[in-house]
C-alpha cells in the first residue's frame, strides 16, 4: 500500500497523519481563490457600493444609535477588518461611539470571556466600544414579534429590536442545517430566545431532507429564519468568505437577502469538492480552532462528509475537544438516553425537550448511515464511548481497523478542513 501524508485542521496546531491505503481520495479542499490584497479597503468599498441597498453612509444619516451583531468565538470572523471601516462610516454619519453596541450573537452558546473578546475584536475595539453578549435563555431580555405561519414564536433580543440602525456581520460557509451560515443567521439563532430556537430547531424542521449543508431552496430551516430576520428588521449586512488560510476572499454588503445570496453564489463553487462515488472511509476534522473545541461543535465535521460516505461506512474525525462535550444541557442528553433510537422516539413525541438536542439529532442522522471513530486529546476514551461514537487512539489506527473490515481495496477520502468543505457526489468527477 502507498502511504500519503496529510495535515488535518486540529486545535491551533494541526494534526499530521499518514494514510496507508491503496485507494485514497483527496485531499478534498476549498478551491484556491486569490485572497483580497487589502480586505479592509474592500469592506470600505462594499459599504459605498452595496447590493440591493443604499450606501451605509446614507442609511446612517439621522440615526441616533446602532446595534452591530458579531459572531461569537466559535466562528473565525475577521471582525476588526469588517468593523473598522464600518464604524468609521457610522461616526462620519454622526453616530457617536457611546451610541454603538457590538452585540455578540451567541445564540444559545455560552457567554464570551474578556480574553475571547480581545481575540475576536482586537484590543482597541474590545476596549473602546460597548460589547455585550446575547443571553438566549433569559426571555425577559427579548421582544416578542409575533408567531410565524409555521408556528415559530419570534423572540428577538430587545437591544437589537429597539436599535435605530440594525447591522449584522458574519461569515458565509456551509452549515449543517441552514445550508450556509451568515446573513440571517446572526439574528436567528444568533440573538433569538430559546423559545424561538427550540421550535425552529425542532424535528419538524430538522428532519426535512433539505435541512442540510449546501441547500437553500426548499430548506425550511433557511426559509424560516430568513422570515424571522425580516420580522426583526435588518438595515444592512456585511459578510465575508475565507480561504484555506482564513484570508478574506470576498466581501458582500447591503440587503439582508440579496447580499447574502450573492455571497452564497460565490462561496458555493469554491467549497464544493466533487467525488465520483461513495467512499468506505472518510477521514475528516472539525475545522480546528475555534470550531473543534467541543463535541457539540465537532458534530459538524461528521455531518459535513455524509454525502460521500457509503451506507455502513466509517467516519474518522479528529477534533481537539479542548473544552469537552458542550453545555450542561447537551451533556445531560447522553445520561438520559441509553440509545439514539430512544432519543429520537422521545423528541418525535410531544413532551420531551432539552436545549441543544438538535445537535444530538444531527449525530443520530450521521449514525444512521455510518460508524464514527473520534481521535482527540480532549476527552478520555471512556467518556467518548458514552457519546454514541467509538474512541480511537490515532487516525492511523482507526483507518487500519476500517481497512481490515472493508478490505485493502477500500476507498479512503480525506477532508483536512472538515465542514468548511462541501463534498458532493458527481459521477463525472475526476476524483
Amino acid at each position: 500500500m502507498a502511504t500519503r501524508r496529510f495535515t488535518l485542521d486540529y486545535g491551533r496546531t494541526g494534526l499530521a497523519v499518514e494514510i496507508d491505503a491503496t485507494n485514497v481520495v483527496g485531499p478534498l479542499e476549498i478551491k484556491p481563490v486569490p485572497p483580497l490584497p487589502d480586505p479592509e479597503a474592500a469592506v470600505a468599498e462594499a459599504l459605498k457600493r452595496p447590493i440591493g441597498s443604499a450606501p451605509l453612509a446614507e442609511l446612517a444619516q439621522g440615526r441616533k444609535n446602532a446595534c452591530i451583531l458579531i459572531c461569537d468565538i466559535t466562528r473565525p470572523v475577521p471582525n476588526a477588518t469588517i468593523l473598522r471601516p464600518l464604524l468609521k462610516t457610522l461616526h462620519e454619519a454622526g453616530i457617536p461611539r457611546d451610541e454603538i453596541l457590538l452585540l455578540v450573537a451567541t445564540g444559545l452558546h455560552r457567554p464570551s470571556t474578556p480574553e475571547e473578546r480581545v481575540e475576536m475584536l482586537g484590543p482597541e475595539l474590545a476596549r473602546d466600544y460597548r460589547v455585550e453578549d446575547h443571553h438566549g435563555t433569559v426571555l425577559e431580555e427579548h421582544t416578542y414579534l409575533g408567531t410565524t405561519e409555521n408556528g415559530v414564536p419570534a423572540w428577538i433580543d430587545t437591544r437589537y429590536v429597539k436599535a435605530d440602525l440594525k447591522i449584522a456581520t458574519g461569515l458565509i460557509e456551509p452549515h449543517l442545517m441552514a445550508g450556509y451560515s451568515g446573513g440571517r443567521k446572526l439574528i436567528c439563532p444568533g440573538i433569538a430566545a430559546l423559545e424561538t430556537v427550540k421550535v425552529w430547531h425542532g424535528p419538524r424542521f430538522l428532519e426535512h431532507p433539505k435541512a442540510d449543508c449546501g441547500y437553500l431552496e426548499g430548506n425550511p430551516v433557511h426559509e424560516e429564519n430568513t422570515r424571522i430576520a425580516r420580522m426583526a428588521g435588518c438595515d444592512f449586512i456585511v459578510n465575508v468568505t475565507l480561504d484555506q488560510k482564513r484570508h478574506v476572499t470576498a466581501v458582500v454588503a447591503g440587503d439582508l437577502e440579496a447580499a447574502f445570496l450573492e455571497g452564497v453564489r460565490f462561496v458555493r463553487e469554491v467549497v464544493k469538492a466533487p467525488v465520483r462515488q461513495p467512499c468506505d472511509v472518510v477521514v475528516t476534522s472539525a475545522a480546528g480552532y475555534p470550531l473543534d473545541t467541543t463535541f457539540y461543535q465537532a458534530v459538524k465535521g461528521m455531518t459535513g462528509c455524509l454525502p460521500i460516505v457509503k451506507q455502513g461506512g466509517t467516519i474518522v474525525l479528529a477534533a481537539s475537544l479542548s473544552e469537552g462535550i458542550g453545555s450542561p444541557e447537551f451533556q445531560s442528553l447522553f445520561r438520559e438516553n441509553q440509545s439514539l433510537d430512544q432519543f429520537m422516539t422521545r423528541i418525535l413525541g410531544k413532551d420531551y425537550f432539552v436545549m441543544d438536542q438538535w445537535q444530538l439529532e444531527e449525530l443520530a442522522k450521521v449514525r444512521r448511515k455510518a460508524r464514527v471513530k473520534v481521535v482527540t486529546d480532549g476527552l478520555p476514551a471512556a467518556v467518548l464511548s458514552r457519546l454514541f461514537v467509538d474512541p480511537a487512539p490515532s487516525v492511523e489506527s482507526a483507518v487500519a481497523d476500517a481497512l481490515r473490515e472493508y478490505g485493502p481495496e477500500a476507498t479512503v477520502a480525506v477532508i483536512p478542513k472538515g465542514p468548511y468543505v462541501l463534498p458532493v457526489l458527481e459521477p463525472a468527477a475526476g476524483l
